[in-house]
């Protein structure tokens, strides 16, 4: 770190030695650099982006695909830059001063054409950009220049496009009005085969559809009515099953305490039991044992006993009867629906076996008449919305395309960046000066310090006498250091001044 840090004040030592080579070698490489910055041409650019509607008014249905339309936005990038548009901008703006004959023209179209970049952008967008550094003009004629050349190449495919927007919508509406013709005609033919043949064999083929859709409707129908069917019948068999475990009647009001007769009593017993039977007991546990012993006699007495005396009606019985009976005829009108597609199937089967002729006669002309009219709705929905855009367009001044940012209008020139590079120069001739000092100062033959001397003799080096300086050789060296802080001052105020002058030409561009 030491021997670095001394590198350093020897370096610096070496040039301070040098000083008037420093600042003469800066003061001479930023004078030319100043010079060479000064020379080159402002170049000013302007920029435009516009959204073109490179879509032609038929749509795509009708022939117009999306490669093409992608064909017209390249058309539309070739065609805005080429020589005779290139002339007419020209023309329209200051360059035709600069024209004083056809080889002339052909110079300005040739200069222009490397000036002028349309890019295509995603979405259908253009960027239009010009560039103008015309050595004649002054910087705000070349600002005012960049400008003209985008708004001349917008105002040209404005004029270039919109002539012929009512040409094509005319020709698209001619052409579809001949296509609905042609259709209509077709289609009246078409229905009125149907019709004959309808009035033919309106008695063979009865219905709506061809006899294949039809059975193919059925089936499906069929399969449906089978599958529903044995849901039904799955469900009445668990319901009179349930309704077989049930009692139709059951002890009245009192039963229990024996003043619901013999019927009433066996009733209560039998739900006992039946209860003692959904808990799990066996036939040996002794309640089951008494209750069947109880249920034994009384039935003797049950069957003594005139009907109806002290039971009443089972709602849990009633209930299920009811639920029986209505899926009762859910099955038999499944049932009944079943048979009557089984047969529409039979027969329509026959009709298609016995007279195959007819019904691929039926399918045909259906596929027509259905060809046709799809068709025909489809070009009538075209023509339709053709003479709709046809109308926005005449009557709203509607354009293909917008300009999103309109051409600008520039201060500052896009090269060179003057201020950027004077800082550079001064910085270059300021290195450059110490570098020539520091490079002098090494090709000398002197030590500045003790330790080199010992180090280029192998001697050692008693001692070291600093400079002694009289009164008149002070006063000579501040009036130098004077001259110096002047010349390094000059260098400085030379490079604002620079600086000034280049942000108030600025200032009179904008």
């Amino acid at each position: 770190m030491d021997g670095l840090y001394e590198q350093i004040r020897i370096a610096i030592h070496q040039v301070w030695r040098r000083r008037w080579l420093a600042l003469a070698v800066a003061w001479g490489i930023c004078v030319l650099g100043w010079l060479a910055i000064a020379l080159i041409p402002n170049t000013y650019e302007s920029k435009s982006r516009v959204f073109v509607q490179a879509q032609s008014i038929l749509p795509n249905q009708v022939g117009i695909t999306v490669q093409e339309r992608e064909g017209d936005l390249n058309r539309v990038k070739q065609t805005l830059t080429s020589s005779e548009n290139l002339a007419k901008v020209v023309r329209r703006t200051d360059l035709n001063g600069l024209v004083a004959s056809e080889r002339d023209l052909a110079v300005q179209v040739a200069g222009l054409r490397t000036a002028i970049k349309v890019t295509a952008q995603p979405d259908n967008m253009f960027e239009i950009s010009a560039t103008a550094k015309v050595s004649g003009f002054s910087n705000r004629q070349n600002a005012k220049l960049s400008a003209a050349i985008v708004q001349g190449l917008l105002d040209l495919f404005v004029e270039q496009n919109l002539a012929g927007d009512r040409d094509e919508a005319n020709q698209s509406l001619a052409f579809l009005d001949q296509q609905l013709k042609a259709r209509e005609a077709q289609l009246q033919e078409a229905e009125q085969r149907r019709v004959e043949f309808e009035q033919r064999y309106l008695g063979l083929l009865p219905g709506e559809g061809s006899i294949a859709s039809r059975m193919g409707l059925a089936r499906t129908e069929l399969a449906g009515i089978e599958q529903q069917l044995m849901q039904s019948q799955s469900s009445l068999a668990a319901l009179r099953s349930q309704l077989g475990a049930t009692p139709s009647s059951m002890p009245a009001l009192g039963g229990e305490s024996g003043g619901g007769g013999a019927r009433g009593q066996l009733a209560s017993l039998e739900a006992q039991l039946a209860q003692s039977a959904a808990q799990g007991w066996t036939d040996s546990h002794p309640d089951v044992v008494r209750l069947r012993n109880q249920i034994a006699r009384l039935k003797p007495l049950a069957a003594r006993e005139p009907a109806g005396a002290g039971s009443m009606a089972n709602p849990s019985w009633v209930s299920l009867r009811s639920m029986v009976a209505e899926k009762e005829g859910q099955v038999n009108a499944a049932a009944t629906r079943k048979a009557q597609l089984q047969s529409d199937l039979a027969q329509l089967g026959t009709r298609q076996a016995s007279e195959p002729g007819v019904a691929a006669e039926q399918e045909r002309l259906n596929r027509d008449y259905d060809v046709l009219k799809k068709q025909y709705d489809k070009l009538l929905e075209d023509r339709d919305q053709v003479r709709l855009r046809t109308d926005v367009r005449s009557q709203t001044d509607a354009v293909k395309f917008k300009v999103i940012d309109p051409p600008s209008q520039p201060s500052v020139p896009m090269t060179p960046n003057r201020p950027l590079l004077l800082t550079l120069i001064l910085f270059v001739g300021l290195a450059a000066g110490a570098g020539a000092a520091y490079v002098l100062g090494q090709i000398q033959t002197t030590f500045p310090t003790q330790t080199r001397l010992a180090e280029a003799t192998g001697l050692p080096v008693l001692g070291s006498i600093g400079e002694v300086l009289t009164d008149s050789a002070r006063s000579n060296r501040r009036q130098r250091l004077v001259w110096l802080g002047g010349g390094a001052g000059a260098l400085g105020a030379a490079w604002a001044l620079l600086l000034a002058v280049e942000f108030w030409q600025r200032s009179t561009v904008a």
